[in-house]
């Protein structure tokens, strides 16, 4: 098995994340924002869409070592993969259903991070599940008319690209919706218990009117073929962030005991100490495994990826954040202040266990599959 599949490679992440994005996650954890520095930096480095063919401007990365590269950042920052995630499902999509005209327009300014997108599915009332989706796109002289509300937006604060599901004559629709679109009002959502630099937004529709290239595939695809491949993907890059989050824990844990006394002798020496750092380490290697699982099976077009990633997302996500609190735990008080990463690392990982799909819905869906005798 490798991940360093294609130019950019889990080494060369790893070296920008430990360079321009760990050391000031923190910092921007607080501030609530990455900065705009920041985020040009990412683009420079070419993060922001580098499965991208060469002619719009990625370097045609597959999807394992998209997966290693999202695990690297998650490392770092979760704020910043989150940002990723988002706009990679907007940009995964339009190289994926997008018309010539609509890559040509959008394609290179997305993987530059010129244009930054932002997914649009969550409303007040309903989730994950476009049954409950009340906002509305009707057809009005051969333009598209969009009213209604989306909610816990990642990236909506400073997304210059929409993709917004909404209901339509006689299907869900997908529509490129740009930000200084008149009738786009973006309402900022602070204060969260996790990833709190990613920027949520609260992003509004008043009449937002839309020309016909503003659809995303065909009327009617987009509930079933564009809604489907860009959650799973969301899914894959959520179950990378929380591979990284457990690699950080077990790094601030294995420095951390290393030089912690207690009675003059290392914390790291202590057998129950030991045993959660096994954990730590079993763990991060199995959610791993499971991962590359997944994208091995993306890039061979196997429609098992989906099955693979639901597991990957429920087996990383739940090992996150059980390892982020033995993180905490293992800090003692100084884990529950701001003078460590730990702290970070706790709340971050409980958000993992509910976007792109809750545990719960995850461990149905798993379930589920399994009843139909869909895997071995």
């Amino acid at each position: 098995m490798t991940d360093q599949l294609t130019a950019l490679d889990r080494a060369t992440a790893r070296r920008f994340v430990d360079e321009h994005i760990a050391p000031f996650a923190d910092a921007w954890d607080r501030a609530g924002a990455v900065p705009e520095e920041a985020l040009t930096r990412i683009g420079d480095a070419g993060l922001w869409a580098p499965f991208f063919p060469p002619e719009l401007g990625g370097s045609g990365t597959d999807m394992v070592t998209l997966g290693a590269i999202h695990e690297e950042v998650g490392r770092g920052c979760s704020s910043v993969r989150s940002l990723l995630t988002v706009h990679t499902m907007l940009a995964w999509a339009l190289r994926r259903w997008g018309s010539e005209a609509q890559r040509d327009r959008w394609g290179p300014e997305l993987a530059a991070g010129r244009v930054l997108g932002a997914f649009c599915l969550s409303e007040p009332g309903a989730g994950s599940d476009t049954s409950g989706i009340t906002t509305t796109a009707r057809l009005d002289g051969g333009a598209w008319v969009v009213d209604g509300v989306k909610k816990w937006i990642t990236g909506g604060q400073r997304a210059d690209l929409f993709l917004v599901f909404a209901r339509g004559p006689a299907a869900t629709v997908a529509l490129l919706v740009p930000r200084a679109t008149p009738g786009v009002t973006v309402t900022p959502i602070d204060d969260m218990l996790g990833t709190r630099a990613s920027m949520l937004a609260e992003v509004s529709f008043n009449g937002v009117r839309l020309g016909p290239d503003a659809l995303l595939g065909p009327s009617g695809f987009a509930s079933g073929m564009v809604l489907t491949g860009t959650l799973d993907l969301g899914r894959y890059s959520v179950a990378a962030g929380s591979v990284g989050i457990i690699q950080a824990c077990l790094d601030a844990c294995a420095d951390y005991t290393a030089r912690r006394r207690v009675g003059g002798t290392p914390l790291g020496e202590l057998p129950l100490i030991q045993a959660k750092i096994s954990d730590m380490v079993t763990d991060v290697r199995a959610a791993r495994l499971l991962l590359a699982e997944a994208g091995r099976l993306k890039d061979a077009g196997d429609e098992a990826t989906l099955m693979a990633t639901w597991v990957a997302k429920y087996f990383a996500s739940t090992a996150a954040a059980r390892h982020a609190s033995e993180a905490v735990q293992i800090h003692g008080a100084n884990g529950c202040g701001t003078g460590y990463p730990v702290a970070r690392y706790y709340r971050d990982a409980k958000v993992m266990e509910i976007i792109e799909g809750s545990n719960e819905i995850q461990r149905t869906t798993i379930a589920g599959e399994a009843y139909r005798r869909q895997i071995p």
